[in-house]
């Protein structure tokens, strides 16, 4: 950083500048700065701990739920249920080689390496409406962390600025068949370009900690025999851990996808994080408040688990328009206080009933971010009917979801004007934990906390240019 915060009780809005002119983790891309990190309480602290368990067992009983239901297997210990549409759905629009590459016995048990959920803060606590396992931001909590510990000390949020760079690193190397200094090379496709300076820096980090790490393109890799390698100083370096940054269905356009699928099933390489479509659908919060697979979450979850993932996760249907007999209702919301038989019914709904999200699920270019999201409540008719219509449309090959809103509760904090000056900006806050998964344990332990507080207008929290992008600080 281009100067010492030591003994500083805020961050100028001048270090502030400076810091990020010396160093852009997010091409093109900017936000407000704040003289502080977001403070939480020990409470909320701790309810993100727990939350961050409950997800890494839902990955867990996420892949039993998905085997069973492909190997038509039973779900239950006592009861006899059977549920071939769950994989159904997961596997719906997905190439047959990625399918089965997801199902490889070699695969079993694997978890994605980093879990980060996307937690809302409103009146009742937490709202959790997705968890990703291909998250942008590690770098940026990771340089926040650090730009903020001069500020708050130890207080910050997780294991600080240097030790969650170690902490990516070591999980990263657990993965390595030879643990002993693996190359990582960490690939970045163009569809995730946005987030490569902050591997870049990710990257720089650890190889000023002596560790060999490099971001590259994934045309820059290339099979050699059952290796695969980059080109170092004009010389073939063996590869021994790829960390995967680019979604899924971007898969077409990384030129050795067919090699990466058949070197991670012989374990030549190890892919992190493994690339099981079915890990990534959001439909999978769905699937949780499915009430046919309630008996089956209670299984294989911990009552704690089952108890917080039922609370923070909002109500979520999978928008299936499937034709029903006469008598069936769809799993869906009430409308005008009666249940629906089709999907465009929600057409009707009033501007009180379209207290809704509708998303796509995954596996789809518009998948992430905010690109697909519409909120009912905040949308003309006109919007509202055309999502409905898009989801429909879209159900053969990209299913899409229904969410309930929960709406984020009105917060303060201070933040900089563009001129320097401070003002309290009153807005609605996301916060977004970074837990890495140990081996071979599969446990998840809280990293950092990433915090944007956007504007109070704004129904639809990301990191646009008026939100502020905060680490998290426990409050004292």
């Amino acid at each position: 950083m281009s100067e010492s915060l030591t003994n500083l009780r805020s961050l100028s809005h001048q270090s502030a500048v400076r810091a990020f002119s010396d160093q852009s983790l997010f091409k093109n891309k900017t936000w407000r700065y704040s003289p502080e990190a977001f403070p939480l309480s020990s409470t909320q602290i701790r309810q993100i701990e727990q939350i961050g368990r409950a997800c890494c067992e839902f990955y867990k009983a996420q892949e039993t739920l998905y085997l069973r239901s492909a190997e038509g297997k039973n779900l239950l210990r006592n009861r006899l249920l059977k549920a071939p549409w769950v994989a159904a759905y997961l596997d719906r629009g997905k190439p047959e080689a990625l399918i089965q590459h997801a199902r490889a016995k070699a695969l079993r048990g694997s978890m994605p390496m980093v879990i980060r959920p996307d937690l809302l803060v409103t009146d009742e606590g937490f709202a959790m409406t997705e968890i990703d396992s291909v998250p942008g931001g590690i770098g940026l909590t990771a340089f926040l962390n650090r730009l903020y510990t001069e500020v708050h000390g130890d207080s910050l949020v997780g294991s600080g600025a240097q030790d969650m760079v170690n902490a990516f690193y070591a999980v990263l190397a657990q993965r390595a068949p030879n643990q002993q200094a693996p190359y990582i090379a960490i690939l970045v496709s163009d569809e995730a370009t946005t987030y490569r300076p902050e591997m870049e820096w990710l990257a720089s980090q650890l190889r000023q900690l002596g560790k060999r790490v490099h971001v590259f393109h994934p045309d820059d890799v290339m099979p050699l025999g059952e290796d695969i390698c980059v080109g170092i100083d004009g010389d073939p370096q063996k590869v021994d851990v790829i960390y995967r940054f680019w979604e899924l269905f971007d898969l077409a356009n990384v030129s050795i996808a067919n090699f990466l699928l058949k070197a991670g099933e012989a374990a030549q390489v190890r892919l992190t994080p493994p690339m099981r479509p079915f890990q990534e659908e959001k439909l999978n919060l769905a699937l949780f408040h499915h009430h046919i697979l309630e008996d089956f979450w209670r299984e294989n979850l911990s009552k704690q688990s089952y108890k917080i993932l039922a609370k923070v996760i909002p109500q979520t249907w999978v928008m299936d328009p499937v034709e029903l007999p006469p008598n069936a209702v769809l799993d869906a919301p009430l409308i005008g206080s009666k249940p629906i038989t089709d999907w465009s019914q929600l057409i009707e709904a009033s501007k009180k009933e379209r207290n809704l999200i509708i998303k796509i699920s995954g596996f789809h270019e518009s998948a992430w971010g905010a690109r697909s999201v519409t909120l009912g409540s905040d949308s003309s008719r006109a919007d509202w009917e055309s999502a409905i219509q898009q989801a429909i449309t879209m159900a053969d090959t990209s299913l899409h979801i229904l969410q309930t809103y929960e709406k984020p509760k009105l917060l303060r904090h201070p933040v900089y004007k563009d001129d320097g000056s401070l003002y309290q900006m009153e807005g609605r806050l996301r916060l977004c934990p970074y837990y890495f998964v140990d081996e071979p344990d599969n446990e998840a332990k809280l990293e950092g906390i990433l915090a944007t507080l956007c504007p109070a207008d704004k129904k639809i929290i990301h990191g646009m240019k008026d939100a502020a992008l905060l680490p998290c600080v426990e409050a004292s």
